[in-house]
């Protein structure tokens, strides 16, 4: 069996699919990845196939000049554009696969290409608030340019109604544009044509249920882990081993707040704790050379996150997982899209905090890290950390083999 896995965003995007892909070859499949150029090095270290689509997408992760939003028209064309390519690039990619597997929103090609080639096609969310459900809104986006935003008191039916709009509005027009000239018919919802009516679900069922334990259309799979055996380095296991557990703060591949690395630091320093400071895309820093402090790059998280006394990040779905399973309290600074849910759950769970969305003060987020650090969030956590499954990776491989099969 060959699967083509594509996904167009950041690392948290990415990194699943390459645990799904080595899961593959471990069993004897063979995974061809489809991801942004970012990642191609990488992969290829892996020994995994692996095909670039798009740009590099790293930018994102640090504040940049002012731009100038773009025309309508001029959106429309970039809108083409990107289409285009998608079917370009996928269509190549995925000669001689069995299956295709698209995660995130922004996969509009993969479904059609697979339907061309004849083909299963699956689409996988990492968090439940990305698929439709009258229990949930979606997660929200910044309005388009002349676009008004819903009302506070809109419903959730509505808003759902609203993304659907949203999709077909942007992509609509291009995707059957391309499906007419290969010979396929028009979509007229273009949300559910990506999503499918049975998407699968690649998060903890503990940690992220899907909400409606009846809808048998969502098959829950558990998160798909990548396995890190890398060792922490001598000057981070120094660090660790001059005082009492720090504090872990970083913010991955997304961007960051201005001037997040002081607040994180003198938040820190307010409660009597020494930082780890996670450079990530956003390029965080250290404010000074006092040694209560150190600056990290890409290191082995789930090694690290045993050894802090809180994890302080940006709610990705990667990150709050992999901190909920070393039983880490956690404080999620949550921007975007599903990383609110990601801050609500931490919250319910009772397994650490979040600030008010946007950009922390030093007041607010040493309130938040001081909740945090309270031995009864330090308990729980540890407490869910048993719960969170490991084998979302053999599940989803084992499901894989059988739609191929079948």
């Amino acid at each position: 069996m060959r699967v083509l896995l594509s996904t167009i965003g950041s690392r948290g995007d990415v990194q699943p699919l390459v645990a799904l892909a080595l899961q593959l070859k471990a069993i004897g499949h063979e995974a061809h990845l489809c991801v942004p150029p970012d990642f191609c090095d990488w992969i290829k270290s892996l020994e995994i196939l692996v095909t670039p689509i798009g740009p590099k997408v790293r930018s994102i992760g640090k504040a940049g000049p002012a731009v100038t939003l773009p025309t309508p028209e001029q959106r429309r064309q970039m809108m083409e554009s990107m289409v285009a390519m998608q079917f370009e690039t996928i269509t190549t990619a995925a000669q001689n696969c069995d299956i295709i597997v698209a995660a995130t929103a922004l996969q509009i090609a993969a479904r059609s290409v697979a339907e061309k080639m004849g083909i299963p096609y699956i689409f996988v969310a990492y968090s439940p608030v990305v698929l439709p459900s009258l229990h949930h809104a979606p997660p929200p986006l910044p309005p388009l340019p002349g676009e008004t935003p819903l009302p506070a008191t809109t419903d959730n039916l509505e808003r759902w109604a609203h993304d659907t709009k949203r999709f077909n509005d942007t992509f609509g027009a291009a995707l059957n544009a391309l499906r007419v000239s290969m010979d396929l018919t028009p979509v007229n919802d273009v949300r559910r044509h990506i999503f499918t009516d049975r998407p699968w679900l690649a998060a903890d069922p503990e940690l992220a249920p899907w909400p409606d334990p009846s809808d048998q259309a969502v098959f829950q799979t558990g998160a798909w882990i990548l396995p890190d055996a890398r060792p922490l380095s001598p000057e981070l296991e120094a660090f660790l081993d001059a005082g009492e557990p720090p504090v872990y703060f970083g913010f991955g591949s997304t961007r960051a707040p201005a001037d997040l690395s002081r607040v994180m630091i003198q938040t820190a320093r307010a409660l009597g704790r020494r930082a780890i400071i996670s450079q990530g895309w956003a390029d965080l820093s250290l404010i000074d050379n006092e040694p209560d402090c150190l600056v990290v790059g890409d290191v082995n998280l789930p090694a690290l996150f045993k050894q802090v006394a809180a994890a302080v990040h940006h709610g990705g779905a990667g990150t709050t997982t992999l901190a909920a399973r070393a039983g880490v309290p956690q404080v999620i600074i949550s921007q975007l899209y599903d990383q609110h849910y990601w801050a609500k759950r931490v919250q319910h769970l009772g397994i650490g905090t979040a600030p008010a969305p946007g950009t922390p003060t030093a007041d607010s987020l040493t309130s938040a890290l001081e909740h945090a650090l309270r031995p009864d969030a330090a308990i729980q956590a540890q407490s869910i950390a048993t719960t969170v499954r490991s084998d979302g990776v053999q599940v989803a491989a084992q499901r894989l083999m059988r739609t191929v099969a079948s």
